[in-house]
Formats: C-alpha cells, sequence, structure tokens
C-alpha cells in the first residue's frame, strides 16, 4: 500500500479501555510511521463510516481502534467497500486482532505498517439470521454474560450485580441448546455452543454446565471469555450447522448479545471486506 494512502482511524469514546491519552499516542504512533491520518472518527459521538462515506473521501485503510464487538458493528457496514481494514486492539476484547497480528500492541502494529510489513488477507466468518460474526458465535445461555459486560459498560453498579446473578442462573440451568445438524455432542445439548472460523471451516465445540458453575465461582471471569478455555467438546469442523432449543436461542456475536429463534443457522462465508495481517503471522481463517 502506497505512503499516500488516505487512512482514517475510528475509535469508541464508550469502550471500557478508551482514554484520551491512549488515543493520541496512537495518533502520534501513525504520523511517527509515515502514515499520517487523514481523519480521526469518534464513536458514538461520530456516525461510523460507511461504504459511501469512505468511497466519497477516497479513503484506501481505515484502521479501527476499539474491541470486536465495535469493529463487527463496522465492519458489517462496509460490505462492498474496495478499501481495507486495519484492526487494532483497543478493547476489552480483542480476538481479531490477535487472529491478524498476534499479540503484538497497537502501537506496534502501526510501527510495523509503516516499514511496510502487513500483508492484505481475507478471513471466514460465521453466518447467521442475527448477523455475522468475524470472530465467534456463542449460542445458549451462557450468552447471557455479555449483558454484564453492558451493565459494566454503562457503569450500571445496580444493573452489574443484578446482570450477574441472572446470568449465573442462566448459564446453568437455562434451556439446553443441541447440535442437530449435523447431529453432534450431547444428545441433551449444552449450556454454550461456540462457533468460529477455523481453516476454511466452522469448528464447533460443546460446553456444559460444570464450565459455567465453575467460571461463575470466579465472578467476572467470564467476562474474559475464559469460558473458552475451560472444559469443552470439540464437536470437528463443518461448513454448515444448525442449533436447536426449546426456548429462543441467546446469541452472542462477537461479544455482543442478540435473541435468536429456536432454531438457528451456522455457515461459513467469506468475509466481503480485506484486511491487513502482521507478515508471517497465520492470519486466515
Amino acid at each position: 500500500m502506497s505512503e499516500r494512502a488516505t487512512i482514517w482511524l475510528v475509535i469508541n469514546s464508550a469502550s471500557g479501555s478508551y482514554s484520551e491519552p491512549a488515543v493520541a499516542a496512537l495518533e502520534q504512533a501513525f504520523a511517527g510511521a509515515g502514515r499520517a491520518l487523514a481523519r480521526t472518527v469518534t464513536i458514538p459521538e461520530q456516525t461510523a463510516p460507511d461504504r459511501a462515506a469512505l468511497d466519497a473521501a477516497g479513503v484506501d485503510i481505515l484502521a479501527i481502534y476499539t474491541g470486536d464487538g465495535t469493529i463487527n458493528g463496522v465492519v458489517t457496514g462496509l460490505y462492498g467497500w474496495s478499501g481495507q481494514v486495519l484492526a487494532l486492539p483497543g478493547g476489552t476484547q480483542n480476538l481479531l486482532a490477535t487472529a491478524l497480528h498476534g499479540d503484538a500492541p497497537a502501537e506496534d502494529i502501526v510501527e510495523a505498517f509503516g516499514r511496510g510489513e502487513l500483508a492484505s488477507v481475507k478471513r471466514h466468518l460465521v453466518r447467521t439470521a442475527q448477523g455475522d460474526g468475524l470472530c465467534e458465535v456463542l449460542a445458549g445461555p451462557g450468552a447471557r454474560w455479555s449483558d454484564v459486560r453492558e451493565a459494566m459498560r454503562e457503569g450500571d453498579i445496580g444493573g452489574v450485580a443484578t446482570t450477574i446473578g441472572e446470568a449465573i442462573g442462566e448459564s446453568s440451568g437455562g434451556a439446553l441448546v443441541q447440535v442437530a445438524t449435523p447431529a453432534l455432542g450431547k444428545p441433551d445439548g449444552y449450556q454454550a455452543v461456540r462457533v468460529y472460523p477455523d481453516q476454511g471451516a466452522l469448528a464447533v465445540d460443546g460446553y456444559g454446565a460444570e464450565t459455567f458453575a465453575e467460571y461463575a465461582q470466579q465472578g467476572l471471569a467470564l467476562l474474559r471469555r475464559d469460558f473458552r478455555q475451560g472444559p469443552h467438546d470439540e464437536l470437528g469442523c463443518h461448513a454448515r450447522v444448525v442449533c436447536r432449543s426449546d426456548q429462543p436461542i441467546d446469541l452472542m456475536i462477537d461479544g455482543e448479545r442478540k435473541t435468536g429463534g429456536r432454531e438457528e443457522s451456522f455457515e461459513l462465508r467469506e468475509c466481503p471486506i480485506e484486511f491487513l495481517a502482521l507478515n508471517g503471522h497465520r492470519a486466515a481463517s
């Protein structure tokens, strides 16, 4: 990418990890790398740029310094755009940035960008009727833990206490989700089914009550998605998965909560947006 490329940066002032000094340091990092920003867009105070806005301004690269949920909201609104997205770790959860760049800090990624060490890559996503997951989709009562994160983000102390209790109760005793097509795992189902792109297929993991009971004892551990490291059944890789439940299925799509139907389909699709990734890092999915 030419050093003359027009670059915009999107930040989220409502993010739990947001700070003005961090944003200023990142903007300086771009300038120091010889890739000065043409504009910084702050959401939610400003509207996230869409394809028309980027095309009108001749933007070549959109850098996004937020967590997974905000990146999802921005990227899925850009389908059809011919530019490239530079996802930077700027939120409480940075699964996409980690997949693209490893554990490199945002400023180190920008410095590598200035040295021409980023490559354009294509990725897959999880398509659902409730929205696309760029990193992962969690289906089942375990998804209720995203409500706690939202209450924390809004500074609602009373809401945090309430939603923690609800999340513990729902994740340990809510309606189970079965992997119905193909028929996989426990016939009775799981507290959570995690679906995520992995090497050109959808990887599926099932988490039982013991996992969520264990992490509920640690209070807010689930907010860091530590459940992914807990005991689970690896249910293989597939092109399409259908889950069913006796109740509407709670979903957590890249960390943001949605409510689905009693049957939800998950399909592998190629993301229509290109990303920039550190050379040598396994960024394809």
